[in-house]
C-alpha cells in the first residue's frame, strides 16, 4: 500500500521512523543513515534538471528522522545520500537510474561526455545544509 519508485521502490518515510525507533529501543546505540536515496531517469531539458520528486522524497524523509530524533528519543548521530553525483547503479548496473544532486552526461548506451550540471535537488539540499534543516 506505500507510493513506488518508477523502478519499484517503496517510499516509506514512517517506516524510516519507525525503523529508526526499534533499531534505537533494542541497541541503545547512536545511529549513523550511510545510504538513502531516489533514483529516476533524471532528463537534463534545456540545462535544468526539475526533479522535484527527489526533493519531495528527501525531505518527507528528513522530516521523519527529525520527528524520530525530536519525539522518540533517537539518537541519529548523521545522515548521508547514496552520492552527491550520478554513479552507476549497484543494484541494476544502469546508468540511467539516477541518484545525485549532480547530473552526469552520460547513458546506459554509453553516450555522454560526463560533463556535470547541478539539478534543482542541488540547490535545495545546499539551503538544507545551511539552515541545519531548520528550512525545509
Amino acid at each position: 500500500y506505500l507510493e513506488m519508485s518508477e523502478f519499484g521502490w517503496t517510499i516509506d518515510p514512517i517506516g524510516l521512523r519507525i525503523t529508526l525507533r526499534q533499531l534505537y529501543d533494542r541497541y541503545e546505540m547512536p545511529i549513523y543513515i550511510v545510504e538513502n536515496g531516489y533514483g529516476y531517469d533524471d532528463q537534463l531539458v534545456d540545462g535544468v534538471i526539475n526533479d522535484d520528486y527527489r526533493i519531495d522524497y528527501l525531505k518527507a524523509h528528513i522530516e521523519a528522522m527529525r520527528d524520530a530524533v525530536t519525539y522518540d528519543g533517537v539518537d541519529l548521530l548523521g545522515y548521508t545520500m547514496w552520492s552527491p553525483f550520478d554513479i552507476v547503479s549497484a543494484s541494476t548496473g544502469e546508468y540511467d537510474k539516477r541518484y545525485g544532486f549532480i547530473y552526469v552526461n552520460y547513458n546506459n548506451n554509453h553516450e555522454g561526455d560526463f560533463s556535470r550540471s547541478k539539478k534543482k535537488s542541488f540547490y535545495w539540499y545546499k539551503h538544507v545544509i545551511e539552515t541545519n534543516g531548520e528550512e525545509l
